[in-house]
């Protein structure tokens, strides 16, 4: 049976502006919106973030599906949140309608929380500004991620529930990547003008690997590619 839910809450809080240079006027006051999704009987989710501008922080530990808060001060800025389920796949999309403003001294902040148990797979293009993608305790199923300008940091430490692979495209911007130590890791690296560096993995052919866990039964595949943007590997 296909389902399909809109999710919306209210609620108020300031936070601090982000700036956005070469605009005029000035953005309303700080607005928070709350928005959550139940645990129904889907079987997995396909989860797709879409941020043009702003902060984007994204974690675990969620009791519900999803937690969620935006803070944001242009009123176009209202993200849209849908989800819809048929059987037992769902997917779970957010996004910001507006993405051009005339406004100075702007905030846009989402802030995400998700299940754990809940098996993920993330689609995430983040635009510019700063992000914080801990996703170390989701059960993923895999990861894409597109980077365009600003700093992206991926935190996959942890012990994964599954191997799965994970992308990461860094276009112009700046993206540092923790992996874990406790499970196989391959990674692999496009041609970048910015460059990529690899720290705490041992260098095979055109690969990185885990040392020592080369024959685990969890693996992660990450798959890293940039323009000119700079992207750091690091396994801790």
């Amino acid at each position: 049976m296909r389902q399909r839910r809109s999710i919306f809450g209210p609620g108020i809080c300031v936070l601090p502006a982000l700036f956005v240079a070469g605009c005029s006027g000035t953005a309303g006051p700080d607005k928070t919106i709350t928005r959550s999704l139940d645990l129904d009987t889907a079987e997995s989710v396909a989860v797709m973030l879409d941020i043009p501008a702003g902060e984007l922080h994204v974690g675990g530990g969620a009791a519900k599906l999803l937690d969620s808060s935006f803070t944001f001060n242009v009123p176009d800025w209202d993200p849209k949140v849908d989800y819809h389920r048929d059987g037992g796949a769902a997917t779970l999309s957010i996004s910001q309608p507006a993405r051009t403003t005339g406004f100075s001294n702007v905030t846009n902040r989402w802030d995400l929380k998700f299940n754990d148990a809940v098996p993920i797979a993330m689609t995430a293009h983040i635009g510019a500004g700063e992000s914080q993608l801990a996703l170390g305790s989701l059960n993923l199923r895999s990861l894409d991620v597109t980077v365009g300008a600003g700093e992206t940091t991926i935190d996959l430490s942890g012990m994964p529930k599954r191997s799965y692979d994970a992308k990461v495209n860094a276009s112009v911007g700046e993206a540092h990547i923790k992996v874990p130590k406790t499970v196989g890791v391959v990674v692999t690296a496009g041609n970048t003008i910015g460059g990529v560096s690899v720290d705490g993995l041992v260098k095979q052919g055109d690969m990185w690997v885990n040392a020592g866990h080369e024959q685990d039964a969890v693996v992660i595949h990450l798959d890293v590619k940039g323009g000119v943007g700079e992207i750091h590997v690091d396994a801790e």
